[in-house]
């Protein structure tokens, strides 16, 4: 038998629970239990707090589905019940217009998040963000109605799963932009494929370098409640942000998209790193080819040029190797420990696009110039600005501390691979996009200079030998894998996956090229019978430009 302290209990937690017509807890509310078509403010906002709170880790119980269903009716409810003009809630702000069919110009509306969407008159600034509505779209209305009533709203969705859809997981980061939704709706009047698409302006930051913007909708057909979809709608980067153009009207968001998926990041990081490995292999076995032959040959300690490829091998080879050991290290130690990392791997492509550059002057020097090419210490001048502007180069950016861990994100905005790299663009920009674009645009005119000469030697030259064009050919490609005409494969990347995969590729066994064009051009075979390399050995057998 129960005590009477015990019933007393009892009483206290039957009236604290709501025993009878008290309000549902907020977990029952996330749930989305008993709030179909319950759209006064008490409902509103205990359910908008389950933008904050449902999260698939830590979060409270939440049913997505119901949650989502019931805010996707709420415009609807608006359009077709409510008689309130406005809506000013912390989660929705919203406004209710009836309008004619029958206008003269299209109608412009703010959706500042913070304010009540406005109508914008005619002779105002435009705001930021907003949108337009084409005069088209209500002129080509079905049924010949003379009125209708518009909801205009915006919908802050939180940090939650909530309208994430599931190719946006929250557990790998929300990728709505500011996670606001934008909402048109004319009720049950349906608008698709309009003639004159609606306009929809986000404003914004400029986003990451490895990061793309979507326009999206939320397609209702897709799953239980519904997934972002850009079907209809195209993406547009102005200088005031995101434009958007789509020609129904739902709820819109902007999502902020990883430029490569996850499997793709992981298969080109593979690429990569197997034919960094590679390329170290035969640019060992090309170093140690100089070596021996300088050993043996006197003309290896006087030319140039065989100094000049085995440098540039060096560079590419201590190039692979920081960047091995970079994505192999991602974010692991101090801050400190990758500023270095990152300053390392910096210095040695900067070392690796210069000495292609050099390699394109002294190419320039043999081939073009020819006369008057004496230079006194020519080998340490090259050297001092191979290896000594990068110097200068690195030190300017590690001042401004632009060196720092940088993330590569796949297309569901989860971490494909980290390395220590560039944490500020501007500086990304200058010393390597914008050095690199000068490097490969000088070798890349010096080669076509000296392709063009060597293809019309044979034409003023008497007693052609049979089967040169072939070795013309061979020529051609050796002296663009010196120059990194392999590195201009980075221009193609835009046009598609395909030229990702070929420049990661092609690129990455850049130093299995040299090692052939090395051993081409001076094993003893070779040495002993210059003739028969025609127009392949020429050009580094030309006499030396220096006296050192």
């Amino acid at each position: 038998m129960a005590t009477p302290w015990g019933v007393g209990a009892l009483l206290l937690l039957l009236l604290a629970s709501g025993w009878g017509a008290a309000p549902e807890e907020p977990s029952n509310a996330c749930l989305g239990l008993s709030i179909k078509d319950q759209y006064d403010p008490f409902h509103l906002n205990r359910t908008a707090k389950c933008f904050a709170s449902c999260l698939p880790l830590g979060g409270v119980s939440c049913n997505v589905e119901n949650l989502e269903r019931y805010w996707l009716h709420y415009e609807l409810y608006l359009v077709e019940k409510s008689l309130a003009e406005r809506v000013d809630m912390p989660s929705v702000k919203a406004l209710l217009r009836n309008l004619s069919t029958d206008i003269s110009e299209d109608l412009l509306f703010s959706l500042k998040p913070s304010q009540v969407p406005r109508q914008v008159m005619t002779g105002e600034d435009k705001p930021p963000d907003r949108v337009r509505l084409p005069r088209s779209l209500f002129t080509s209305l079905p049924g010949n109605r003379s009125a209708v009533r518009l909801a205009v709203s915006v919908l802050d969705i939180g940090p939650g799963n909530l309208f994430k859809g599931p190719q946006l997981p929250l557990e790998d980061g929300g990728s709505v932009l500011n996670n606001h939704v934008v909402g048109l709706s004319l009720g049950h009047t349906p608008v698709a494929r309009l003639p004159e698409p609606l306009e929809i302006t986000f404003s914004h930051q400029p986003p990451p370098t490895n990061m793309t913007l979507t326009c999206v909708f939320w397609d209702v057909n897709k799953g239980p409640t519904g997934d972002w979809d850009s079907k209809g709608c195209s993406t547009r980067l102005g200088a005031e942000g995101t434009v958007c153009h789509c020609d129904h009207l739902t709820f819109f968001a902007l999502l902020l998209r990883p430029v490569l998926d996850q499997a793709t990041v992981q298969a080109l990081t593979r690429i990569s790193q197997a034919g960094c490995g590679v390329s170290m292999i035969f640019l060992a076995f090309t170093i140690v080819l100089y070596v021996v032959l300088r050993l043996f040959l006197q003309r290896f300690k006087s030319e140039d040029a065989p100094k000049i490829h085995v440098t540039l091998s060096s560079s590419l080879f201590l190039l692979n190797l920081a960047f091995l050991i970079s994505v192999g290290s991602g974010s692991a130690g101090s801050h400190a420990a990758c500023w270095v990392r990152g300053a390392i791997f910096h210095y040695f492509l900067l070392c690796t696009f210069t000495w292609m550059g050099l390699e394109a002057f002294h190419l320039y020097l043999l081939a073009i110039r020819v006369f008057n090419t004496y230079f006194s210490h020519y080998f340490l001048k090259l050297s001092l600005v191979g290896w000594g502007l990068p110097v200068l180069m690195v030190i300017g950016t590690g001042s401004t501390n632009s060196y720092g861990l940088y993330t590569i994100r796949d297309q569901e905005n989860r971490t494909s691979l980290e390395l220590c790299w560039f944490r500020k663009e501007p500086a990304l920009y200058v010393t390597v996009h914008g050095y690199f674009l000068i490097t490969f645009l000088f070798g890349a005119v010096v080669l076509a200079l000296v392709a063009w000469k060597i293809f019309t030697l044979p034409r003023v030259t008497a007693g052609k030998e049979q089967g040169q064009n072939w070795k013309t050919v061979l020529t051609i490609l050796g002296l663009s894998s010196l120059v990194g005409v392999t590195w201009g494969l980075a221009i193609l990347t835009p046009l598609g996956l395909s030229t990702i995969y070929i420049f990661a590729l092609f690129n990455s066994l850049q130093g299995v090229f040299i090692f052939c064009w090395f051993t081409i051009l001076y094993l003893p075979a070779q040495i002993s019978a210059p003739s028969s390399s025609g127009g392949t050995a020429r050009l580094d057998q030309a006499p030396s430009v220096s006296h050192e």
